[in-house]
């Protein structure tokens, strides 16, 4: 089990549509016996959708992290860096909002906080993309972060190119094996699936 005692920072960004996906590999990292460190965004931690309450969320995620609290706020967020607290960061899903910070060195959030702090060790960031402008208005920072040292990306595809036709969505089963060639430092081939 290569993510054994390896600190994962999870953290969860505001596509909500994803969340159950996510949320069965966040059970899988779990199995491979890794310390989980769970994050959240400001709006994934408060906002309710029609895809499920944030409270039933939390609850799920601390059950399987086995933590009593998640870090949902930017001074919880900070000490990530300085204290060690995590190997490598996982982001998943990763929207379209958190992408364009990320590129653009912004830090006003609990998850982009925990990044930039993470970030600090030279640790890897593994970035699990869900945004309906892929293929448009965040191309260019998903751009910008292919090319960025210690960023590794979960693969990708087109959501749906019929209904959805700029909309990009990481394939959640490649998670574990990018996390594992992440801590390698290598990027999982191929990107696009």
């Amino acid at each position: 089990m290569k993510l054994e005692g390896k600190k994962i920072g999870f953290a969860l960004t505001g596509s909500f549509c994803t969340f159950k996906k996510v949320i069965e590999e966040l059970k899988e990292i779990k199995k491979e016996k890794a310390d989980i460190v769970p994050i959240m965004s400001f709006n994934s931690y408060h906002l309710d959708t029609k895809f499920g309450k944030a409270e039933e969320f939390i609850k799920e995620i601390k059950e399987i992290t086995e933590k009593e609290e998640i870090i949902h706020t930017i001074q919880g967020a900070e000490p990530i860096g300085p204290k060690r607290l995590t190997d490598i960061m996982v982001i998943a899903p990763c929207s379209g909002n958190t992408i364009a910070k990320l590129a653009n060195g912004i830090t006003d959030s609990p998850v982009l906080m925990a990044a930039k702090s993470h970030l600090r060790n030279n640790n890897p960031v593994v970035l699990a993309i869900s945004t309906n402008d892929g293929l448009s208005g965040s191309a260019e920072n998903i751009g910008k972060l292919l090319n960025r040292t210690n960023y590794f990306f979960v693969p990708f595809k087109q959501d749906n190119p019929i209904t959805k036709p700029r909309s990009l969505v990481a394939d959640f089963k490649y998670l574990i094996p990018t996390i594992e060639k992440a801590l390698d430092r290598e990027q999982i081939e191929p990107i696009l699936l």
